[in-house]
Protein backbone atom coordinates (compact mmCIF):
# COMPACT_ATOMS: atom_id res chain seq x y z
CA UNK A 1 0.00 0.00 0.00
CA UNK A 2 1.25 3.48 -0.81
CA UNK A 3 1.97 5.37 2.38
CA UNK A 4 2.10 8.96 1.15
CA UNK A 5 1.28 11.32 -1.71
CA UNK A 6 3.20 14.58 -2.12
CA UNK A 7 0.61 16.53 -4.04
CA UNK A 8 0.71 19.34 -6.56
CA UNK A 9 4.32 20.55 -6.64
CA UNK A 10 6.69 21.35 -9.47
CA UNK A 11 8.82 18.20 -9.41
CA UNK A 12 12.47 18.49 -10.47
CA UNK A 13 13.11 14.85 -11.33
CA UNK A 14 16.83 14.93 -12.32
CA UNK A 15 16.02 11.89 -14.45
CA UNK A 16 18.08 11.33 -17.63
CA UNK A 17 15.85 13.75 -19.56
CA UNK A 18 16.00 16.29 -16.69
CA UNK A 19 12.21 16.61 -16.77
CA UNK A 20 10.34 19.06 -14.56
CA UNK A 21 6.75 17.93 -13.93
CA UNK A 22 4.55 20.89 -13.04
CA UNK A 23 1.59 20.42 -10.72
CA UNK A 24 2.69 16.84 -10.19
CA UNK A 25 2.23 14.30 -7.41
CA UNK A 26 4.82 11.85 -6.10
CA UNK A 27 3.56 8.58 -4.62
CA UNK A 28 5.71 6.99 -1.92
CA UNK A 29 5.34 3.34 -0.92
CA UNK A 30 7.45 2.17 1.99
CA UNK A 31 10.91 3.55 1.36
CA UNK A 32 10.55 3.91 -2.43
CA UNK A 33 9.04 6.21 -5.02
CA UNK A 34 6.08 4.28 -6.43
CA UNK A 35 4.78 6.66 -9.10
CA UNK A 36 4.75 10.19 -10.47
CA UNK A 37 1.68 11.69 -12.08
CA UNK A 38 -1.40 13.79 -11.49
CA UNK A 39 -3.12 13.97 -8.12
CA UNK A 40 -6.34 12.65 -9.66
CA UNK A 41 -4.70 9.58 -11.18
CA UNK A 42 -2.59 8.71 -8.13
CA UNK A 43 -5.44 9.21 -5.66
CA UNK A 44 -7.49 6.79 -7.71
CA UNK A 45 -4.61 4.38 -8.00
CA UNK A 46 -3.64 4.57 -4.32
CA UNK A 47 -6.76 5.23 -2.26
CA UNK A 48 -6.37 6.08 1.40
CA UNK A 49 -2.81 7.38 1.19
CA UNK A 50 -1.76 10.18 3.53
CA UNK A 51 -1.01 13.46 1.77
CA UNK A 52 1.40 16.36 2.00
CA UNK A 53 0.11 19.40 0.14
CA UNK A 54 2.94 20.71 -2.05
CA UNK A 55 0.81 23.06 -4.15
CA UNK A 56 2.95 25.93 -5.38
CA UNK A 57 6.09 24.29 -3.95
CA UNK A 58 9.21 22.99 -5.69
CA UNK A 59 9.98 19.32 -5.03
CA UNK A 60 13.59 18.20 -5.52
CA UNK A 61 15.69 15.10 -4.83
CA UNK A 62 17.47 15.02 -1.49
CA UNK A 63 20.84 16.75 -1.70
CA UNK A 64 24.15 14.90 -1.28
CA UNK A 65 26.97 16.20 0.94
CA UNK A 66 29.95 14.03 0.05
CA UNK A 67 32.41 15.48 2.56
CA UNK A 68 30.93 16.54 5.89
CA UNK A 69 32.72 16.20 9.22
CA UNK A 70 30.27 15.59 12.04
CA UNK A 71 32.26 15.65 15.28
CA UNK A 72 33.70 18.33 17.59
CA UNK A 73 33.30 21.27 15.18
CA UNK A 74 29.51 21.44 15.61
CA UNK A 75 30.04 21.98 19.34
CA UNK A 76 32.39 24.93 18.71
CA UNK A 77 30.68 26.34 15.65
CA UNK A 78 32.25 29.62 14.43
CA UNK A 79 34.59 29.76 17.44
CA UNK A 80 37.91 29.02 15.72
CA UNK A 81 39.37 32.39 14.60
CA UNK A 82 39.41 33.04 10.87
CA UNK A 83 42.67 35.01 10.89
CA UNK A 84 44.97 32.18 12.02
CA UNK A 85 46.83 29.66 9.86
CA UNK A 86 45.74 26.09 9.30
CA UNK A 87 48.47 24.64 11.53
CA UNK A 88 47.41 26.81 14.47
CA UNK A 89 43.79 25.94 13.81
CA UNK A 90 44.56 22.23 13.78
CA UNK A 91 47.06 21.91 16.61
CA UNK A 92 45.86 24.65 18.97
CA UNK A 93 42.16 23.92 18.52
CA UNK A 94 41.09 20.77 16.68
CA UNK A 95 43.60 18.28 18.08
CA UNK A 96 43.11 19.31 21.75
CA UNK A 97 39.33 19.31 21.32
CA UNK A 98 39.32 15.84 19.78
CA UNK A 99 41.66 14.61 22.50
CA UNK A 100 39.13 15.64 25.16
CA UNK A 101 35.86 14.79 23.37
CA UNK A 102 33.96 11.76 24.64
CA UNK A 103 31.29 9.55 23.14
CA UNK A 104 28.47 11.77 24.38
CA UNK A 105 30.11 14.74 22.63
CA UNK A 106 30.46 12.82 19.38
CA UNK A 107 26.86 11.59 19.37
CA UNK A 108 25.48 15.05 20.14
CA UNK A 109 27.69 16.71 17.51
CA UNK A 110 26.53 14.17 14.93
CA UNK A 111 22.89 14.84 15.81
CA UNK A 112 23.47 18.59 15.42
CA UNK A 113 25.11 18.00 12.04
CA UNK A 114 22.29 15.77 10.86
CA UNK A 115 19.60 18.28 11.85
CA UNK A 116 21.65 21.06 10.27
CA UNK A 117 21.90 19.06 7.04
CA UNK A 118 18.26 18.05 6.89
CA UNK A 119 17.12 21.62 7.51
CA UNK A 120 18.98 22.56 4.32
CA UNK A 121 17.63 19.68 2.25
CA UNK A 122 20.70 17.44 2.59
CA UNK A 123 19.51 13.86 2.95
CA UNK A 124 22.81 12.02 2.43
CA UNK A 125 26.10 12.70 4.24
CA UNK A 126 29.50 11.11 3.83
CA UNK A 127 31.55 11.50 7.02
CA UNK A 128 35.22 11.64 5.97
CA UNK A 129 36.75 10.47 9.18
CA UNK A 130 37.18 12.64 12.24
CA UNK A 131 35.33 10.14 14.39
CA UNK A 132 36.66 8.64 17.62
CA UNK A 133 33.37 6.94 18.54
CA UNK A 134 31.87 5.80 15.22
CA UNK A 135 29.02 3.78 16.70
CA UNK A 136 27.92 6.80 18.75
CA UNK A 137 28.17 9.01 15.67
CA UNK A 138 26.04 6.55 13.71
CA UNK A 139 23.47 6.64 16.52
CA UNK A 140 23.38 10.45 16.47
CA UNK A 141 22.97 10.58 12.72
CA UNK A 142 20.35 7.85 12.77
CA UNK A 143 18.29 9.59 15.46
CA UNK A 144 17.77 12.59 13.21
CA UNK A 145 17.03 10.38 10.22
CA UNK A 146 19.71 11.38 7.73
CA UNK A 147 21.28 8.87 5.32
CA UNK A 148 25.00 8.59 6.10
CA UNK A 149 28.22 6.71 5.51
CA UNK A 150 30.53 6.71 8.54
CA UNK A 151 34.23 6.04 8.97
CA UNK A 152 36.82 6.71 11.69
CA UNK A 153 40.26 8.08 12.35
CA UNK A 154 42.92 6.37 10.28
CA UNK A 155 46.64 7.07 9.87
CA UNK A 156 49.96 5.48 10.78
CA UNK A 157 52.37 8.43 10.68
CA UNK A 158 54.78 8.39 13.60
CA UNK A 159 54.72 11.11 16.24
CA UNK A 160 51.22 12.30 15.30
CA UNK A 161 48.33 12.19 17.80
CA UNK A 162 45.89 9.29 17.40
CA UNK A 163 48.19 7.38 15.03
CA UNK A 164 48.76 3.60 15.10
CA UNK A 165 50.60 0.94 13.08
CA UNK A 166 49.02 0.13 9.72
CA UNK A 167 47.71 -3.28 10.75
CA UNK A 168 45.98 -1.79 13.79
CA UNK A 169 44.44 0.99 11.71
CA UNK A 170 43.11 -1.53 9.18
CA UNK A 171 41.74 -3.77 11.91
CA UNK A 172 39.88 -0.82 13.41
CA UNK A 173 38.55 0.17 10.00
CA UNK A 174 37.15 -3.32 9.53
CA UNK A 175 35.67 -3.30 13.03
CA UNK A 176 33.90 0.00 12.31
CA UNK A 177 32.36 -1.23 9.06
CA UNK A 178 31.26 -4.52 10.62
CA UNK A 179 29.80 -2.77 13.68
CA UNK A 180 27.32 -0.88 11.51
CA UNK A 181 24.43 -2.33 9.48
CA UNK A 182 25.25 -3.75 6.06
CA UNK A 183 22.20 -2.01 4.63
CA UNK A 184 20.06 0.86 5.81
CA UNK A 185 20.38 4.62 6.10
CA UNK A 186 23.62 4.60 8.16
CA UNK A 187 26.37 2.19 7.12
CA UNK A 188 30.17 2.10 7.22
CA UNK A 189 32.96 3.11 4.87
CA UNK A 190 36.72 2.58 5.03
CA UNK A 191 38.15 5.98 5.91
CA UNK A 192 41.70 7.28 6.12
CA UNK A 193 42.58 10.86 6.93
CA UNK A 194 45.04 10.77 4.03
CA UNK A 195 47.29 13.76 3.28
CA UNK A 196 50.85 12.61 4.07
CA UNK A 197 49.79 10.77 7.22
CA UNK A 198 49.39 7.28 5.75
CA UNK A 199 52.07 4.90 4.56
CA UNK A 200 51.92 3.13 1.22
CA UNK A 201 51.16 -0.05 3.16
CA UNK A 202 48.14 1.59 4.76
CA UNK A 203 46.82 3.09 1.52
CA UNK A 204 47.11 -0.26 -0.27
CA UNK A 205 45.64 -2.15 2.66
CA UNK A 206 42.68 0.21 2.90
CA UNK A 207 41.90 -0.18 -0.81
CA UNK A 208 42.03 -3.97 -0.47
CA UNK A 209 39.86 -3.86 2.65
CA UNK A 210 37.20 -1.75 0.93
CA UNK A 211 37.15 -4.24 -1.95
CA UNK A 212 36.83 -7.20 0.41
CA UNK A 213 34.05 -5.57 2.46
CA UNK A 214 32.34 -4.22 -0.68
CA UNK A 215 32.15 -0.65 0.64
CA UNK A 216 33.43 2.76 -0.40
CA UNK A 217 36.70 4.36 0.57
CA UNK A 218 37.70 7.97 1.15
CA UNK A 219 40.63 10.11 2.24
CA UNK A 220 41.82 13.72 2.01
CA UNK A 221 44.46 14.96 -0.42
CA UNK A 222 45.77 18.27 -1.74
CA UNK A 223 43.30 20.91 -0.51
CA UNK A 224 46.36 23.19 -0.58
CA UNK A 225 49.95 22.88 -1.80
CA UNK A 226 51.34 21.23 1.36
CA UNK A 227 50.60 17.68 0.22
CA UNK A 228 52.39 18.26 -3.09
CA UNK A 229 55.49 19.41 -1.24
CA UNK A 230 55.31 16.50 1.19
CA UNK A 231 55.03 13.89 -1.58
CA UNK A 232 57.89 15.51 -3.51
CA UNK A 233 60.06 14.87 -0.47
CA UNK A 234 58.57 11.46 0.19
CA UNK A 235 58.68 9.84 -3.25
CA UNK A 236 59.62 12.47 -5.83
CA UNK A 237 56.21 12.64 -7.48
CA UNK A 238 52.83 14.24 -6.94
CA UNK A 239 50.28 12.56 -4.63
CA UNK A 240 47.65 11.37 -7.11
CA UNK A 241 50.30 10.06 -9.50
CA UNK A 242 51.76 8.19 -6.54
CA UNK A 243 48.34 6.70 -5.76
CA UNK A 244 48.03 5.55 -9.36
CA UNK A 245 51.40 3.81 -9.11
CA UNK A 246 50.24 2.13 -5.88
CA UNK A 247 47.13 0.89 -7.68
CA UNK A 248 44.74 2.40 -5.13
CA UNK A 249 42.78 4.72 -7.43
CA UNK A 250 39.48 3.46 -8.77
CA UNK A 251 35.68 3.74 -8.65
CA UNK A 252 35.43 2.82 -4.96
CA UNK A 253 37.64 5.76 -3.96
CA UNK A 254 36.37 9.26 -3.24
CA UNK A 255 39.18 11.78 -2.82
CA UNK A 256 38.27 14.62 -0.50
CA UNK A 257 39.35 17.94 -2.06
CA UNK A 258 42.01 17.14 -4.71
CA UNK A 259 42.22 20.85 -5.50
CA UNK A 260 45.90 21.20 -6.37
CA UNK A 261 46.19 18.89 -9.38
CA UNK A 262 48.35 18.93 -12.49
CA UNK A 263 47.59 17.41 -15.91
CA UNK A 264 48.90 13.96 -15.02
CA UNK A 265 46.87 13.81 -11.82
CA UNK A 266 43.73 14.99 -13.56
CA UNK A 267 44.19 12.32 -16.22
CA UNK A 268 44.80 9.66 -13.57
CA UNK A 269 41.55 10.52 -11.78
CA UNK A 270 39.57 10.40 -15.01
CA UNK A 271 41.18 7.24 -16.35
CA UNK A 272 40.57 5.28 -13.14
CA UNK A 273 37.03 6.51 -12.45
CA UNK A 274 38.09 7.91 -9.09
CA UNK A 275 35.63 10.39 -7.57
CA UNK A 276 36.35 13.80 -6.04
CA UNK A 277 34.44 15.75 -3.39
CA UNK A 278 34.80 19.52 -3.91
CA UNK A 279 34.17 21.84 -0.95
CA UNK A 280 34.41 25.38 -2.40
CA UNK A 281 33.18 27.15 0.73
CA UNK A 282 35.93 25.61 2.84
CA UNK A 283 38.66 26.55 0.37
CA UNK A 284 37.54 30.17 0.47
CA UNK A 285 37.22 30.27 4.26
CA UNK A 286 40.66 28.68 4.68
CA UNK A 287 42.28 30.61 1.79
CA UNK A 288 43.60 27.48 0.06
CA UNK A 289 44.00 28.89 -3.44
CA UNK A 290 41.01 27.27 -5.13
CA UNK A 291 40.78 29.71 -8.03
CA UNK A 292 44.51 29.36 -8.71
CA UNK A 293 44.67 25.60 -8.71
CA UNK A 294 41.31 23.83 -9.04
CA UNK A 295 40.73 21.40 -11.89
CA UNK A 296 37.27 20.41 -10.68
CA UNK A 297 35.41 22.08 -13.53
CA UNK A 298 37.66 20.30 -16.01
CA UNK A 299 36.81 17.00 -14.32
CA UNK A 300 33.13 17.83 -14.76
CA UNK A 301 33.53 18.81 -18.43
CA UNK A 302 35.45 15.62 -19.17
CA UNK A 303 32.85 13.37 -17.57
CA UNK A 304 34.56 12.82 -14.23
CA UNK A 305 32.79 11.83 -11.03
CA UNK A 306 32.52 14.98 -8.91
CA UNK A 307 30.38 15.65 -5.84
CA UNK A 308 30.01 18.62 -3.51
CA UNK A 309 30.82 18.82 0.19
CA UNK A 310 30.78 21.36 3.00
CA UNK A 311 33.68 20.04 5.11
CA UNK A 312 33.56 21.02 8.80
CA UNK A 313 31.51 23.58 10.66
CA UNK A 314 34.56 25.76 11.24
CA UNK A 315 35.56 25.56 7.58
CA UNK A 316 32.14 26.35 6.19
CA UNK A 317 30.17 27.29 9.33
CA UNK A 318 27.29 25.10 8.26
CA UNK A 319 26.43 22.38 5.74
CA UNK A 320 24.69 23.98 2.77
CA UNK A 321 25.09 22.09 -0.50
CA UNK A 322 23.10 24.58 -2.57
CA UNK A 323 25.50 27.28 -1.39
CA UNK A 324 28.37 24.97 -2.41
CA UNK A 325 26.76 24.58 -5.84
CA UNK A 326 26.46 28.37 -6.13
CA UNK A 327 30.11 28.88 -5.15
CA UNK A 328 31.33 26.10 -7.44
CA UNK A 329 29.62 27.60 -10.47
CA UNK A 330 30.42 31.22 -9.60
CA UNK A 331 34.11 30.67 -8.91
CA UNK A 332 34.61 28.65 -12.07
CA UNK A 333 32.80 31.27 -14.17
CA UNK A 334 35.01 34.00 -12.72
CA UNK A 335 38.13 32.20 -13.96
CA UNK A 336 37.04 33.08 -17.52
CA UNK A 337 37.59 29.58 -18.83
CA UNK A 338 35.89 28.24 -21.96
CA UNK A 339 32.53 26.50 -21.49
CA UNK A 340 31.75 27.83 -17.99
CA UNK A 341 29.88 25.73 -15.45
CA UNK A 342 26.14 26.22 -15.78
CA UNK A 343 23.50 26.13 -13.08
CA UNK A 344 22.08 22.80 -14.21
CA UNK A 345 25.53 21.21 -13.98
CA UNK A 346 26.08 22.57 -10.48
CA UNK A 347 22.68 21.31 -9.34
CA UNK A 348 23.49 17.88 -10.77
CA UNK A 349 26.63 17.80 -8.63
CA UNK A 350 24.39 18.36 -5.61
CA UNK A 351 22.03 15.56 -6.57
CA UNK A 352 22.41 12.79 -9.16
CA UNK A 353 26.10 13.31 -9.94
CA UNK A 354 26.92 13.51 -6.24
CA UNK A 355 25.01 10.28 -5.69
CA UNK A 356 26.98 8.58 -8.46
CA UNK A 357 30.26 9.84 -7.03
CA UNK A 358 29.60 8.04 -3.75
CA UNK A 359 28.35 4.90 -5.44
CA UNK A 360 24.63 5.45 -4.75
CA UNK A 361 23.45 6.70 -8.13
CA UNK A 362 21.19 3.69 -8.61
CA UNK A 363 19.39 4.43 -5.34
CA UNK A 364 19.26 8.20 -4.72
CA UNK A 365 19.88 11.54 -6.44
CA UNK A 366 16.78 11.70 -8.66
CA UNK A 367 13.03 11.35 -8.32
CA UNK A 368 12.34 8.24 -10.37
CA UNK A 369 10.10 5.24 -9.81
CA UNK A 370 11.93 2.58 -7.81
CA UNK A 371 14.45 4.92 -6.23
CA UNK A 372 14.61 5.69 -2.53
CA UNK A 373 12.10 8.31 -1.42
CA UNK A 374 14.66 10.96 -0.46
CA UNK A 375 12.56 14.02 -1.22
CA UNK A 376 12.73 17.73 -0.33
CA UNK A 377 9.79 20.14 -0.53
CA UNK A 378 10.85 23.79 -0.96
CA UNK A 379 8.23 26.21 0.29
CA UNK A 380 6.61 28.05 -2.59
CA UNK A 381 5.44 30.83 -0.26
CA UNK A 382 9.01 32.03 0.23
CA UNK A 383 9.66 35.33 -1.62
CA UNK A 384 12.70 33.67 -3.20
CA UNK A 385 10.23 32.02 -5.62
CA UNK A 386 8.54 35.25 -6.76
CA UNK A 387 8.37 35.18 -9.72
CA UNK A 388 9.03 31.54 -10.63
CA UNK A 389 11.85 31.56 -13.16
CA UNK A 390 13.99 28.91 -14.79
CA UNK A 391 14.20 26.33 -12.02
CA UNK A 392 17.77 25.22 -12.68
CA UNK A 393 19.01 28.78 -12.41
CA UNK A 394 16.79 29.71 -9.51
CA UNK A 395 17.83 26.67 -7.47
CA UNK A 396 21.51 27.54 -7.78
CA UNK A 397 21.81 31.29 -8.30
CA UNK A 398 18.81 32.02 -6.08
CA UNK A 399 20.35 30.06 -3.18
CA UNK A 400 16.95 28.81 -2.00
CA UNK A 401 18.05 26.30 0.68
CA UNK A 402 16.44 28.51 3.30
CA UNK A 403 13.03 27.56 1.90
CA UNK A 404 13.23 23.88 2.90
CA UNK A 405 9.83 22.96 4.38
CA UNK A 406 9.56 19.16 4.37
CA UNK A 407 12.13 16.39 4.00
CA UNK A 408 11.77 12.64 3.54
CA UNK A 409 14.54 10.06 3.80
CA UNK A 410 13.69 6.51 2.71
CA UNK A 411 10.03 7.56 2.74
CA UNK A 412 10.15 8.67 6.38
CA UNK A 413 9.20 12.29 7.08
CA UNK A 414 12.18 13.68 9.02
CA UNK A 415 11.38 17.41 8.65
CA UNK A 416 7.81 18.72 8.61
CA UNK A 417 6.94 22.41 8.39
CA UNK A 418 10.62 23.26 8.96
CA UNK A 419 10.89 21.27 12.21
CA UNK A 420 12.71 17.95 12.66
CA UNK A 421 10.36 15.13 13.59
CA UNK A 422 12.79 12.85 15.44
CA UNK A 423 14.76 15.33 17.53
CA UNK A 424 13.79 17.71 20.34
CA UNK A 425 15.56 20.89 19.21
CA UNK A 426 15.26 22.63 22.57
CA UNK A 427 16.87 19.66 24.31
CA UNK A 428 19.63 19.49 21.69
CA UNK A 429 20.33 23.22 22.07
CA UNK A 430 20.54 22.98 25.85
CA UNK A 431 22.81 19.95 25.70
CA UNK A 432 25.02 21.65 23.10
CA UNK A 433 25.53 24.72 25.27
CA UNK A 434 26.46 22.57 28.27
CA UNK A 435 28.73 20.14 26.46
CA UNK A 436 30.42 22.89 24.42
CA UNK A 437 31.46 24.76 27.55
CA UNK A 438 32.62 21.57 29.26
CA UNK A 439 34.65 20.42 26.23
CA UNK A 440 36.38 23.79 25.88
CA UNK A 441 37.18 23.72 29.59
CA UNK A 442 38.69 20.22 29.43
CA UNK A 443 40.77 21.22 26.40
CA UNK A 444 41.96 24.40 28.15
CA UNK A 445 40.69 26.63 25.33
CA UNK A 446 39.10 30.01 25.89
CA UNK A 447 37.19 31.35 22.86
CA UNK A 448 38.08 34.88 21.80
CA UNK A 449 34.93 36.60 20.50
CA UNK A 450 35.39 39.24 17.82
CA UNK A 451 33.05 41.66 19.60
CA UNK A 452 33.03 42.30 23.36
CA UNK A 453 30.27 40.20 24.86
CA UNK A 454 28.59 40.69 28.24
CA UNK A 455 25.34 39.81 29.89
CA UNK A 456 22.81 42.62 30.01
CA UNK A 457 22.09 41.74 33.66
CA UNK A 458 25.72 42.52 34.55
CA UNK A 459 25.58 46.07 33.25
Amino acid sequence: MTDLLIVGGDVVTMDPARRVLTGATVAVSGDRIAALGTAEDLRARFPGAREIDASGCVVIPGLVDAHQHTTVDPLVRSMIPDHIGSQESIFDWIVPLHAHADGDDDELAATITAVDCLSRGITTVLEPGTVAYPERVAAGLGAAGVRARVGGWGWDAEGVPFGAPADEVLARQEDIVRSLPVTGPVTGWVTLVGHDLASDELFAGAASLAERLDVGLTWHISPGPADIEAYARRCGRRPVVHFRELGVLGPRLLLGHAVWLDDAETDAILETGTAVAACPGAYLRLAQGYTRASRHAELVRRGGRVALGCDAHNAGDGPDVLLAAYLFAALERDRDLPDPVRAEQAFALATIDGARAIGLGDRIGSLEVGKAADIVVLDGDDPAWIPRGDLARQLVWGHVSRTVRDVLVDGRVVVRDRRPTGVDLAAVAAAAAERSAALLGRAGITPRPTWPTERAADR
